[in-house]
């Protein structure tokens, strides 16, 4: 195995791609100026034949159904580096999808539950700085009753006992 490339950023990333075309590319999800999985979006649009895996600190099954979705073929948590990443390289490198046990088992423990909207994940993002019900409607110019019903729904789809918990459940998983 030979390091062709380093980008300090995704942006570089996209573009230190173009110019070395690698067989495997290791993409951080966390980087300055574009996240890992736009980068990788942007490269899989280009080279569909991309072979990417995302590397991160994060293990919540929203990140990893993301990145999948953008067309990593692998995904990895740093912790895990030391005994999974010569065996993803060389399993995405043979052209298999690679995802440890442990991520598996998160996106398939949720992946019947519905998605939160973007409006959903609005208030969700605006209930975790502690605002009210009335502060989150007058910062997205709705009514506190569509707050309300949107608090509801994410309540439910994140199966949360309450705003707190569902903030939680929302870190854990990735979503904010």
């Amino acid at each position: 195995m030979e390091l062709v490339a380093q980008a300090a950023n995704g942006r570089d990333a996209v573009t230190e791609f173009r110019r070395c075309k690698p067989n495997v590319t290791l993409m951080d999800l966390q980087m300055p100026e574009m996240d890992g999985i736009e980068a990788t979006t942007r490269i899989i649009e280009e080279f569909p034949a991309a072979r990417i895996v995302i590397l991160t600190t994060y293990p919540g099954d929203v990140n990893a159904s993301r990145a999948l979705k953008s067309g990593a073929k692998g995904y990895l948590l740093k912790a895990m580096l030391r005994s999974e990443l010569i065996k993803t390289i060389r399993s995405v490198h043979a052209g298999h999808q690679h995802i440890p046990p442990e991520i598996a088992q998160d996106i398939a423990a949720h992946v019947s539950a519905d998605d939160l909207t973007p409006r959903e994940l609005e208030v969700l993002r605006s209930i975790s700085t502690g605002n009210s019900n009335k502060s989150v409607a007058n910062a997205l110019c709705i009514s506190e009753d569509t707050v309300k019903g949107h608090v509801r729904n994410v309540l439910s789809k994140l199966q949360a006992n309450d705003r707190t918990h569902a903030v939680m459940i929302a870190m854990k998983r990735g979503y904010i």
